[in-house]
């Protein structure tokens, strides 16, 4: 299970979506954004490209400060191992990388095999 995230920062959450197949990714980041909305697509702002998001029930309250809802977001940045198979990421994988296979609403994903040393490895352990 990833450090960074509690499975209590996920209780609203009722639907992933995907943007691109998770089948076709080794690892991708995962972290609470802040949005004004409970659905829809977030806005992206940070380096490389979003990959998904989570949707969160009617039940789930904003913050009474801000006003903003904590949703989940997946995302890779440009040197992680999809797009630089060769590069930083080819063994290892960011603190906040989990296998997007073991994600759903209201679990928080895990390390693998294929996260942590790539779909070769993952593939090569009995």
């Amino acid at each position: 299970m990833s450090s960074l995230l509690n499975e209590s920062d996920l209780a609203h959450e009722n639907a992933v979506v995907w943007l691109e197949s998770p089948d076709d990714l080794d690892y991708v980041r995962q972290a609470l954004d802040k949005t004004p909305r409970r659905r829809g697509k977030p806005r992206y702002a940070r380096d490389g490209r979003l990959v998904g998001y989570t949707e969160l029930d009617e039940h789930a309250e904003a913050d009474p400060d801000s006003g903003l809802h904590k949703r989940r977001v997946f995302f890779l940045l440009p040197h992680d191992r999809d797009t630089a198979p060769s590069g930083y990421y080819a063994e290892g994988a960011p603190g906040e990388a989990v296998d997007p296979r073991t994600i759903d609403p209201q679990k928080v994903g895990e390390k693998t095999p294929r996260s942590q040393l790539g779909s070769a490895a993952a593939i090569a352990m009995p």
